[in-house]
């Protein structure tokens, strides 16, 4: 049923960071082949955005390789812990999501996870299902098992504290709460970014308590964001989105600074360590090339990788236009002067969400009309049927007019 211990230490420890404790881990495995019962796997993720990017993915494709090895996969989705806010990595308390945002969040969760997890052998929780049943002296004999002495060796809250930034109490429940989902769904082992170490031994600390076997604490790296410098983050605009489209995924590839490719390939990819050596060996672009194909096969099929891959050569290289331009359809008054302010063009055309979206795109240089480099926001451009719109290096639109009486 199971792999050697060896074979499976060697898919397990792959691209991860620590493993407290290993000589725990491989005597669970041992017990697990002796006894032919998998391991229960934890990951928990709250959804507190709508979307997935690799960086997120990393620990989710960790998940998916005990998966694939025959251990149990469970997730538990913090519809709950998600309320609270996971002080890990901020600078001052997050704001709090409101049930029906997180629950927004929540519907696109699961189709995503699908692309890396196989769904129908996953065991899926929510904890709301056990904290919503708490009572308060539950909390309160919650809180007693930690102490502010222990919380405050968090770097996080350390240097808040020491900055004179307030931290919340509620805060104080986070680690407490995900050790907690611990407990309730007995697991052997808990992945997590190294940003988790903290709350992954509390989990340990709080079984002991209740006298069951500690999980084994795996935290897999955090992946930098395409401009190479901080962590990868929706809010920074630095992420390749899972559910992104693969010529965006291709194109935000090829922008991956150089230092970075070998751990983009070990973390966001499904190369084997023999063909990072050989894609690494080749030239710079070469490389950025197969990585991006890599991360695109790793969600789509091998024809759409090789298809997105040929029309980037045909963009950059042979500088041509895709094989498929899209339209934007602009309504504009009859017989009045067609003239638009770009800033707007922008907007209407959807590439732009903002006026100060927009607005920073093109005094960045990034827009054009009819390969015209436009940089002043305050132009007016007339609009004309069949005008070809770019907004950076990826993104065009044709444009076609709909008269208004």
């Amino acid at each position: 049923m199971f792999k050697s211990i060896e074979k499976q230490l060697e898919v397990i420890k792959r691209g991860i960071v620590d493993l407290v404790r290993e000589e725990e881990l491989v005597e669970k495995l041992r017990r697990s082949i002796t006894t032919h019962k998998p391991l229960r796997i934890k990951l928990g993720l709250d959804p507190t955005a709508p979307d997935i990017h690799i960086g997120n993915a990393v620990p989710i494709h960790k998940l998916r390789h005990f998966q694939e090895l025959g251990h149990t996969a469970i997730l538990i989705i913090g519809d709950y812990t998600a309320l609270v806010g996971d002080p890990t990595g901020v600078n001052k308390t997050r704001p709090q999501l409101t049930h029906k945002e997180i629950k927004e969040n929540t519907k696109t969760y699961l189709n995503q996870l699908g692309k890396i997890l196989n769904l129908e052998k996953t065991e899926i929780y929510y904890n709301s299902k056990w904290f919503s049943e708490m009572k308060f002296m539950d909390v309160i004999s919650l809180a007693a098992k930690m102490t502010v002495a222990r919380m405050l060796e968090r770097d996080d809250f350390t240097k808040r504290y020491n900055s004179g930034v307030p931290i919340s109490l509620h805060e104080f429940i986070y680690p407490l709460m995900q050790g907690y989902d611990s407990i309730m769904i007995r697991s052997d082992v808990e992945i997590g970014g190294t940003d988790q170490t903290f709350s992954l031994l509390v989990g340990r600390d709080l079984q002991r308590d209740k006298h069951m076997e500690p999980q084994v604490a795996l935290t897999t790296p955090l992946l930098e964001g395409i401009d190479g410098n901080k962590k990868m983050s929706k809010s920074l605009g630095n992420y390749i989105g899972i559910c992104d489209e693969p010529k965006e995924i291709f194109g935000k590839a090829m922008s991956i600074p150089d230092n970075l490719m070998r751990k983009y390939f070990e973390l966001a990819t499904d190369a084997t360590l023999d063909e990072i050596d050989l894609y690494l060996s080749a030239h710079p672009r070469e490389a950025k090339v197969n990585l991006g194909k890599a991360i695109i096969r790793r969600y789509h099929n091998e024809e759409t990788t090789e298809r997105v891959a040929k029309e980037f050569d045909r963009i950059f290289k042979e500088r041509k236009l895709p094989d498929e331009v899209p339209q934007v359809t602009l309504s504009l008054e009859a017989g009045r002067e067609q003239k638009l302010w770009l800033v707007k063009l922008l907007v209407l055309s959807g590439f732009a969400k903002t006026n100060g979206e927009a607005r920073r795109l093109i005094t960045q240089g990034g827009v054009s009309i009819d390969d015209n480099t436009l940089t002043d926001p305050s132009l007016e451009v007339e609009v004309k049927a069949g005008m070809l719109l770019k907004v950076g290096k990826r993104r065009f639109a044709r444009i076609t007019i709909n008269n208004t009486s």
